[in-house]
């Protein structure tokens, strides 16, 4: 595995040594719902995770199988989508996760994050090589159905909530009300259903506000750019929780410049 980039802020505050990694779990983990692990080395993998040790969080994970498939599959998803600049190397990235996550759907069918990561690594390779070519390649169904499966299996499941969202919003916005409605089952009112859902269940997650907000704009474009700055100033000033939400913060704070 070539070395990945490092986390590029300081994240002291980001250490869950010890039974800190249990005390904090719930709200670490309210948005994914992904239970405390009992393996030891599989709670490693998720500190890692949670300080921005992204390789090291992927390489710990599959030292414990498929049963380590969210941790590893979350850590690729977020370091491809926020700090590999290459396009190619992101590409493949997302394409591990997706091979990772149709197995551990296999193994672990009832598992709502087996569903979930998949879905979630399939919408962001679906950006990175544009929504229409990857809705010609019918990923826009997979995605829709890992996303409902997640959820019904796991009805806060707010990261899932969030992710379907966007499925409906990106679908209008690339191909219409209609087509969309048609072909793709996108709705507008659905896609605000699942963003008001997920601020419902995770209100002080950055990434819920900063979701609703593309949403938004793809929805509404500037007729909604109120609402949309608005919900990028609260992501901003989020206290993160872990190096995930750092950069989600930073992401937020980007679209204000």
């Amino acid at each position: 595995m070539a070395k990945w980039n490092r986390f590029p802020h300081d994240n002291a505050t980001f250490d869950f040594s010890g039974a800190a990694l249990k005390k904090t779990w719930s709200r670490l983990h309210l948005g994914d719902r992904e239970p405390y692990p009992d393996s030891q080395k599989l709670q490693e993998a998720w500190r890692c995770f949670h300080r921005g040790e992204f390789q090291r969080a992927v390489e710990v994970a599959d030292e414990c199988g498929l049963a380590g498939h969210a941790a590893a599959n979350k850590a690729t998803g977020i370091y491809a989508t926020y700090l590999e600049p290459d396009q190619k190397r992101q590409i493949d990235l997302f394409k591990d996760a997706i091979r990772r996550g149709e197995q551990a759907i296999e193994a672990f069918p009832d598992d709502p994050n087996s569903h979930y990561f998949h879905a979630f690594n399939l919408g962001r390779y679906s950006q990175s090589i544009s929504v229409v070519k990857a809705l010609r390649q019918g990923v826009g169904g997979r995605i829709l159905a890992s996303l409902r499966r997640a959820i019904e299996l796991e009805p806060d499941h707010a990261e899932a909530h969030t992710a379907l969202g966007m499925y409906h919003a990106e679908i209008i916005d690339k191909v219409g009300k209609l087509i969309g409605g048609v072909t793709y089952g996108a709705s507008e009112g659905e896609a605000l259903e699942h963003f008001r859902t997920a601020l419902r269940i995770t209100p002080r997650a950055p990434i819920a506000h900063i979701e609703y907000a593309n949403g938004l704009y793809l929805l509404y474009g500037d007729r909604r750019l109120d609402d949309v700055s608005e919900l990028y100033v609260k992501a901003s000033e989020i206290e993160p929780l872990d190096a995930m939400e750092k950069l989600d913060v930073e992401s937020a704070l980007a679209e204000l410049e």
